[in-house]
């Protein structure tokens, strides 16, 4: 079992690309798809582009994702 697996994250096709939490309105670089402490239930872990303070949100809030590009897009993906 990877590492990955053992922390239950999941596997999602935006994951390292920007995207909209359109539960806040806020951009940011999707970094996991994982449980919160609190939640027993996954949660989308967003970074700001910039740097600054991570924060989770439903991953049925995500949405426009920035387009692929040679640094953004995932494994087995062309």
């Amino acid at each position: 079992m990877s590492a990955v697996r053992d922390l239950l994250h999941r596997d999602h096709p935006w994951i390292g690309r920007a995207v909209e939490d359109t539960a806040t309105g806020r951009r940011g670089i999707l970094r996991a798809i994982a449980p919160d402490v609190d939640q027993s239930r996954p949660v989308a872990w967003l970074l700001p582009a910039g740097g600054g303070m991570e924060w989770t949100t439903d991953p049925g809030s995500l949405a426009n994702p920035a387009p692929l590009t040679s640094d953004t897009h995932p494994k087995g993906e062309q």
